[in-house]
């Protein structure tokens, strides 16, 4: 492609685990990006064992062979935005960071996974500072949830107060923005989120939709925001979008399997009844 070429979609990779139910993981990137026109890549660093009752086990890919996968598709097809999720490990965290400094990867959405919606650990311990000194410096924006946003900030984060200082920690370790998600807030009525970058702030709140069909909310939410930097939106824009995106795909959620069964990131393609 000549570089006065524009491609013919709007391109996000993802680099992330792979989860066999479907509902989360690279999967549920994909369906996102597939719902806002994206032309979707992958980067798999974990092939995951689970359904919608939890996460039996999972092995990692080799960090060569997930960095390798990132130069492969940047360096052919070019990519407009990327996101991370599961990564597992601190030799894998340090292979996507080297990768994607490499190549210059731009728009970079880090989706900070430390466990599965089940409980069940997707991180290493050990790997919760490699993350922090690694990838959240080349991030655009992070997007943690409470528990993740006390692991990266090292503190609790229970209440709103919580959550402002926690976006104020994390933004020192480097990142352009973070949008600090408020679901498991206690005794909320209202879904809300805090989006920060150092000079502005804002709560996004939605409606707090009574559902136990929430497998994938995060890499819904995340790989929104990454469809949407890709299409050209301006970040806080994106932000709000993907905030709007997620509430409907869990207003949506599809009743499969007998746990937490998923959201549904094709919403919008559903026929009319």
């Amino acid at each position: 492609m000549r570089v006065d070429e524009r491609p013919p979609r709007p391109r996000a990779l993802t680099i992330a685990g792979s989860d066999s139910g479907g509902g989360a993981g690279i999967q549920a990137d994909l369906k996102t990006f597939s719902a806002f026109g994206v032309y979707g890549m992958t980067a798999i660093t974990a092939v995951t064992v689970q359904n919608t009752k939890g996460v039996a086990g999972y092995e990692e890919v080799s960090p060569d062979t997930v960095a390798d996968q990132i130069r492969a598709v940047v360096t052919d097809i070019g990519v407009d935005a990327a996101k991370t999720g599961m990564l597992a490990s601190s030799a894998i965290i340090d292979a996507v960071a080297d990768a994607v400094g490499d190549t210059a990867v731009p728009n970079l959405v880090v989706d900070p996974v430390f466990v599965s919606k089940h409980g069940q650990p997707l991180l290493a311990e050990d790997a919760v500072g490699t993350l922090r000194s690694r990838m959240l410096p080349l991030a655009t924006v992070v997007t943690p949830n409470l528990p993740e946003a006390a692991g990266l900030a090292g503190f609790r984060v229970e209440s709103l107060d919580d959550m402002r200082r926690a976006a104020e920690a994390i933004l020192a370790f480097g990142p352009r923005g973070v949008l600090v998600k408020g679901g498991h807030l206690e005794g909320a009525t209202t879904a809300a989120d805090l989006y920060a970058d150092g000079r502005r702030e804002e709560w996004g709140e939605a409606e707090r939709i009574a559902t136990p069909r929430t497998h994938g909310t995060g890499c819904t939410l995340s790989s929104a925001i990454t469809a949407r930097l890709a299409i050209g939106d301006e970040l806080l824009e994106a932000v709000r979008a993907g905030k709007a995106f997620v509430t409907e795909a869990i207003r949506h959620a599809l009743a499969l399997g007998d746990g937490i069964g998923p959201v549904d990131q094709l919403w919008s393609t559903r026929p009319a009844r």
